[in-house]
Order: C-alpha cells, then structure tokens, then sequence
C-alpha cells in the first residue's frame, strides 16, 4: 500500500473515532500526524509542524478575545438594536444585510477570512438574540463572503486571473465573477427558505427589547440571569420562528431607550469597544494589516483600560475549537508536505476522457478545500488542467469557473478558515451540535455543487 493511500485511509479513521468516541477530532490529529509523518512520511517534528497553521491559531484567538470582551460590555447589545433600527424590525431582512455586507468587503478586496471575521461574530450575536439559526446566519456570511471573492479587484480574483495568464489560459474575469455570486446567492436563497427564513417574514416586525413604547413588547422580558432563557443553543436548524429570546441586563444598560435610539446606552468601554472594530476594519482592509494580531492587540489594549469585562472574556475564546481546526489543519499540512494532495491530482489529471477529469478535479478541489486553502488548491489544480484543456474539448473559461466555485463555497465546513471562524464565534449555542451541523451542511455542499458547478459551467464549453 502506498504512503499517500496509507495517510488518507488514516484520515478516514480519525472522521469515525471522532464521531462514534466524541473525542477531540484535533486532539486525534494531532496523533495521526505525529503517527503517519514519523512512520510513513519519515518527517521530523519540524516537518510535522510545518503545517501547524500558526495564523489561524492567532486569528481565531484573536478575534474570539475582542468579541467576547464586547459581547461583556454590552457592545454587541447596542450592535444588535442598531442593526433592527436599520431595517426597522425587519429581522428576516438582517441575514441579507449580513450577506451583502460580507459580499462588499470580499468583492473591494477584503481576504474572505478577513471579512468573515469581522462580521461573524456580530451576525450570530444577533441570531442568538432573536432565534435564528445560527447555521442559517453563520452560512449566510460565508457565502456573501465567497459571493463577492471573486471580483475583478477583489484577492481570490486577482491570483485566480493571475494564474490563468500565467498559464496562458483563455479567461473571463467578469465570467468568473458573475459565476461565483450568483451561485453563491442561490444557494443563499435555498437556505434562508430551509433554515427559517419564511418564519422571520411571517414574525413581521419585531422591535428591540427594551423600546419602553407601550404595545410594544417583544413578547419577552429581560431578566436578571447571566443566561439567555430560550436561545438558539440546542434548537434544530429551521427553528427560527420564535420568539426573541430573554436576555440578561447589564447594571449599565438603560432599557427605557437611549438617547442612541437604540435602546441602551453607549458607555465609556461600549464607545472604545467600537473604536477598536472600526480601528480593526480599517486595520485589515486599508493597510492589510493581520486580522489575527490585530484583533489581539486591540483586546489587550482594551483589557487593560477595563479589566473587569476582559476577564471572564479570556474564558469564552473557543479554546476546543481551536485545537480541533488546528489539529485537523496540521495533518492536512503532512499529508500537502508527503505530496498526497499532488498524488491524487495527477491521477486524475491523467484520465483521458476530459469531462470525467474535469468533473474529478471539481470534487478534489471541494474536498481538499474543505481542509485547505481554497486558493492554494486552486493554484495547483488549475495547472494540472492545463493538458486536456488544450486539446480544445473542454472551454477553459468555463473550467476555471468551475474549480472556483468548487473550491470556496465548501468555506462552510468546520475545518476551513471561515466555518471556524462561525463556529468560534457563536455565543450561547451547543458547539458541539453546532459543529455537526455544519459539517453535515459542509458534505452536502462538496457531494452537490461540484456536479452541479461541472454540470452549468464545463459541459456547456464556455471559454
């Protein structure tokens, strides 16, 4: 048996144990890239953790820290009653803010990771307030988020075009743009009708609790447990009809509506807590500056200037979710560094009927995606397309579609960059449940949309 077939039968291994034992799938990782780099891949432990990925440990504690330290004070309250002031109780309407919103900083050059990042953790404040499912507003963000990835300025458009021109590949950057969005906004749509959307419409307009106005009411009342009294945690997908959940009352809220207009009023530490998101925005957009360390040093900065808030706020970042993306993540890195992930692609890439190699490639792209850097997997895919793409069969433009779309919408799984970041970022929610939804979620985007991506873009031969 061959190394490279060894370390994915290895993988398989760690999926059942981690499903039928409920042990730490990073923990088991972390042991199966110990195991199989030093028995199969003769690596040391500097080639094992090469692969550790030491910007998405830093990300993912970073930006945990500085939301659950506004999440503490009261921030991401005023955030919430702002963001259904906007759309004037119209909470069906704040998924699609969400997604647009994700959508515009992808598509002006935000890193999707970036964008999701920022985002997140405010859109699942918000659905953990009103009873959305938190799988429907966590994947709404990742896919506005891959819905604007692939604009002509944007970062996956540029190194995807660039590579085509390097390749010397007939290309569309307006084609591949066009592709991503509206796929990405389909797919948006099917989920917002399966996960509750068309509860939130029938619930109309529901104000902010605490507007004092009377006949009011959002039908629940605020009460003086550190605890929300029915949130998302535990409820199935789809559940998102209810009510708005109770929520606890800070000593410095003010219930009886702010001179803000939003119902409680903006404090010392509220008004720097939103000084540092904006400093973090502009940190990662205008200067390109890590989201990870930057976050971290707007927390610190924070925490020393009100102590009190950061200090039960250490205790919320997703440490389990942080050993298990980053353990899954290292022996993805062993198995990219022993060349199974280059094995399996020249495998395909040698098949000599062009549609079924094509159709493969979408589902390698997917798959190792799920895991990997989406446009790291595109850049070594698209190569190895090269040689049936020449013999004229097949429309590259249409191709390289293709393996795009493939390649980021499967962002929504636990174990890539941005389903982490959901993942990391919910408040109050079983996390473990949360985790198998959206690895569920996760499968049935990598069985069905690179068949349906080869389906409308390749068979038809655009390009």
């Amino acid at each position: 048996m061959s190394p490279e077939l060894i370390s994915i039968l290895v993988l398989v291994v760690v999926f059942v144990i981690a499903t039928t034992r409920s042990v730490n799938m990073g923990a088991l990782a972390f042991a199966a890239a110990f195991g199989v780099g030093t028995l199969v891949a003769d690596l040391d432990a500097d080639g094992i953790f090469a692969g550790f990925p030491g910007d998405l440990f830093v990300v993912l504690v970073g930006v945990t820290y500085l939301f659950a330290i506004a999440r503490a004070n009261g921030t991401t309250d005023w955030l919430v009653h702002a963001a259904v002031r906007l759309v004037r109780g119209r909470v069906a309407l704040i998924p699609w803010v969400m997604f647009a919103l994700t959508g515009a900083l992808t598509a002006i050059g935000a890193v999707s990771p970036a964008a999701v990042a920022i985002v997140a953790p405010i859109a699942l404040s918000f659905a953990t307030r009103y009873s959305i499912s938190p799988l429907l507003m966590g994947t709404m963000v990742v896919h506005g988020a891959q819905a604007g990835g692939f604009s002509p300025i944007s970062i996956y458009g540029s190194i995807v075009n660039g590579i085509v021109e390097r390749e010397k590949l007939p290309g569309s950057e307006i084609g591949l743009f066009l592709a991503s969005l509206v796929a990405n906004l389909l797919i948006a749509a099917v989920l917002f009708a399966v996960l509750g959307g068309r509860k939130l419409w029938a619930r109309g307009a529901v104000p902010p609790e605490g507007d004092g106005a009377p006949g009011k009411g959002t039908g629940t009342e605020p009460t003086g447990s550190t605890e929300p009294t029915g949130g998302t945690s535990g409820a199935a997908p789809g559940s998102g009809g209810g009510a708005p959940t109770a929520v606890a009352v800070r000593p410095d809220q003010d219930t009886g509506g702010g001179a803000d207009g939003t119902g409680i009023r903006l404090t010392p530490a509220r008004i720097a807590t939103l000084v540092a998101l904006v400093a973090l925005v502009v940190a990662v957009l205008g200067f390109d500056l890590d989201a990870g360390l930057t976050a971290v040093t707007l927390a610190v900065v924070l925490s020393t200037a009100w102590p009190d808030d950061s200090r039960r706020a250490v205790g919320e970042i997703a440490w389990s979710t942080v050993l298990l993306i980053c353990g899954v993540l290292t022996y993805v890195g062993v198995l990219e560094e022993m060349g199974t992930i280059t094995w399996a692609g020249e495998g395909v890439g040698g098949i000599g009927v062009p549609l079924l190699a094509a159709v493969l490639l979408c589902y390698i792209g997917a798959i190792v995606s799920a895991f990997a850097s989406s446009v790291g997997i595109m850049g070594a895919l698209i190569p190895l397309a090269v040689p049936f793409l020449a013999q004229g069969e097949i429309g590259a433009a249409g191709m390289v579609a293709a393996l795009a779309v493939s390649a980021t919408v499967v962002d929504v799984s636990p174990f890539s960059t941005n389903g982490a970041l959901v993942l990391a970022a919910a408040p109050d929610v079983d996390r473990d449940r949360f985790f198998r939804q959206l690895m569920v979620y996760g499968g049935i985007v990598v069985a069905a949309v690179p068949a349906l991506a080869w389906l409308v873009l390749v068979v038809p031969g655009f390009g």
